[in-house]
């Protein structure tokens, strides 16, 4: 019987620690491949934890492929790539990177923050409220936020929303855990293939089951939904690959809604288009009520700023108050009328408009240069109007993780398109380029780099 010491540490969950104690492990060979793992409840009663823990724990194990489950018969490990054992004296020191980045295509940018604005309105703020501000909030936000949020939906994405029906979290992480309760732990929920690995893991560890939904040329194949009842999916600037889903196959999912079938449309970048202005909102097609639109703070302004909303339908919101409408908001009334007024003032336009064309300037940069390199007759730059990053198809031998691997240890870090894949380890030659932290100096240096590896 597996036997762990648990202990509860800040900001990491319970069944989190005994996923990566049963994680460990495996890679260190521990548990062997085909070994069998006790059931639920069996080491529930012996960990002294709740059957839930456990369940969460083995979910996650599931979803990354470190388990398989046989059906009536129990949990079996899989044979996965034993981790090296560390030596004493070559770990990094604790905040140290392994090696040195000369160049990051993974991470997001956070230059051009208006901060001299933002720190003016917080002052207002702060003296226009005072101790109002240390008062317990509604629990789905300060109305002046939600009214800001649907007159900037009503202009921007052309959708008429209440203000009512506006929910605001603390990031969309708390949003989906939110859905999950509301909606249903019995829901299957279908997440796009390829997509964003992230939102896979969250309903993994919210014990629900997750299912792949294809996708072809103009989004979701509405067939590969037969066994779902939720879809997850960003129909106006898809991740990785940028698509956008066409309103022909959009009325083909919203027909697939209709009933008992759920919808959330995941509006995530939708700001950062050049080609032409953002698609109108899947929602504002909607005349059954089956869509939940999602959307953050988080990208337009900065990864800190976890401000996110999403709005419910009319029934899901009466049902949400009945039923989960104990809990607080998680959002501090000092950020949300500061938001608000940035919001309602214009400023939030002025910042959007100021940074798209920051970035437009940006991204030709680094278009040019890739196009004027010396390995530039082997690279194609796809689906370059998609937002914050495009895609990148290298003409090479290497299969996706040597590529990646090689890059990595010449400094550069990225991420191969078949990484977004959760059913298929096919190679794609593709690598995902996130443009929007980098300078033109760190890609010139790195370019060299680039053309010895492939």
């Amino acid at each position: 019987m597996l036997t762990y010491e648990l202990k509860k540490s800040p900001g990491v969950p319970l069944y989190e620690a005994l996923y990566r104690c049963i994680r460990g492990d495996i890679l260190s060979g521990a548990l062997k491949p085909g070994e069998k793992l006790p059931s639920k409840r069996a080491l529930a009663e012996n960990l002294e934890v709740s059957k839930i823990t456990v369940e969460a724990a083995y979910n996650q194990l599931l979803s990354e492929g470190y388990i398989r489950s046989q059906e009536k018969v129990g949990y079996f490990v899989e044979k996965v790539e034993h981790r090296p054992q560390s030596q004493p004296g070559v770990l990094p020191r604790e905040g140290e990177p392994p090696r040195e980045c000369l160049l990051d295509l993974t991470a997001n940018g956070t230059e051009q923050f208006p901060f001299s604005v933002w720190s003016r309105l917080q002052r207002e703020v702060m003296l226009d409220y005072g101790e109002k501000l240390l008062l317990p909030l509604p629990n789905q936000g300060i109305p002046e936020l939600r009214a800001a949020i649907a007159d900037h939906l009503a202009g921007f994405r052309g959708m008429h929303v209440e203000p009512e029906n506006i929910l605001i979290g603390a990031g969309t992480d708390f949003l989906y855990n939110l859905l999950i309760q509301l909606l249903g732990r019995e829901k299957i929920y279908a997440v796009e293939e390829p997509g964003y690995d992230k939102i896979r893991r969250i309903y993994a560890a919210g014990g629900v089951r997750c299912v792949s939904a294809p996708m072809d040329g103009r989004g979701v194949i509405p067939d590969s939904l037969e066994n779902a009842d939720v879809l997850h999916f960003s129909p106006s600037h898809h991740f990785p690959t940028g698509l956008v889903t066409p309103v022909s196959r959009r009325m083909e999912l919203l027909n697939w809604a209709r009933g008992d079938k759920w919808i959330i449309e995941d509006d995530y970048d939708s700001e950062f288009r050049f080609d032409a202005h953002p698609k109108p909102a899947m929602q504002s097609l909607d005349g059954s009520g089956r869509v939940i639109y999602m959307n953050t703070f988080s990208k337009s302004l900065a990864p800190s700023i976890r401000i996110s909303y999403m709005v419910l339908p009319r029934s899901l919101m009466e049902q949400f108050q009945r039923d989960l409408g104990f809990y607080s908001c998680t959002v501090p009334s000092f950020e949300q009328y500061t938001l608000a007024r940035f919001l309602s003032r214009g400023y939030f336009e002025k910042h959007i408009n100021r940074m798209r064309k920051f970035y437009k300037n940006r991204r030709n940069a680094v278009i040019s240069l890739l196009e004027n390199c010396s390995v530039s007759q082997r690279l194609t730059i796809l689906e370059q109007d998609a937002g914050l990053h495009f895609l990148l198809k290298a003409d090479t031998r290497l299969s996706d993780r040597e590529l990646t691997g090689r890059l990595e240890k010449a400094g550069i870090r990225v991420k191969a398109l078949s990484e977004y894949y959760h059913d298929s380890d096919e190679d794609r030659h593709c690598l995902v380029v996130n443009y929007s932290g980098l300078k033109e100096e760190q890609l010139q240096k790195a370019l060299a780099e680039f053309g010895n590896i492939m």
